[in-house]
């Protein structure tokens, strides 16, 4: 079990965890999931790390097939500017490699956007903190367990 796991196990949140065998020369993790899960990209989701102005670190939970938009994230989080955070400081603040970061059960809880479109769906797909490892949950429960936020943050 991965802490993205155990989160929801804890809470009780309704949700189910699926497993596909990961191709690490698969040009898009996400994209790779939709196809080796027979899921909509749409419904798929990706976490994205952004390092804010004042250099702490937020959260922007996007479908796959879409760009974040950057200023978009610094609006929604009230700062000046928001760039990608280095890898580095994704590692130690979350606790997952890149391609496995979960919005869920992460070593440090980080300020969370999700994308207003998970609206949309009655469940969408999160890493669940390892490649080739996903939750699906509703988007109302993942904003419970992560305390955070809808807004708009594709280009």
């Amino acid at each position: 079990m991965t802490p993205a796991i155990n989160l929801a196990k804890k809470h009780k949140i309704a949700h189910s965890v699926h497993q596909y065998e990961h191709d690490d020369s698969a040009p898009s993790y996400g994209l790779e999931a939709a196809q080796k899960m027979a899921v909509a990209p749409q419904r798929i989701f990706k976490t994205l790390v952004v390092s804010l102005d004042d250099a702490s670190l937020a959260v922007a939970i996007i479908p796959v097939e879409t760009m974040l938009s950057l200023k978009a994230v610094a609006k929604a989080l009230g700062a000046k500017k928001a760039q990608m955070a280095d890898k580095n400081a994704v590692q130690r603040s979350t606790g997952y490699v890149l391609g496995g970061v979960s919005p869920l059960g992460q070593k440090k809880r980080l300020k969370t956007l999700l994308d207003q479109t998970a609206g949309e769906f009655e469940s969408i797909f999160v890493s669940a903190g390892k490649r080739g490892l996903e939750i699906e949950l509703s988007p109302a429960d993942l904003l419970k367990l992560t305390q955070g936020e809808n807004a708009q943050l594709c280009q």
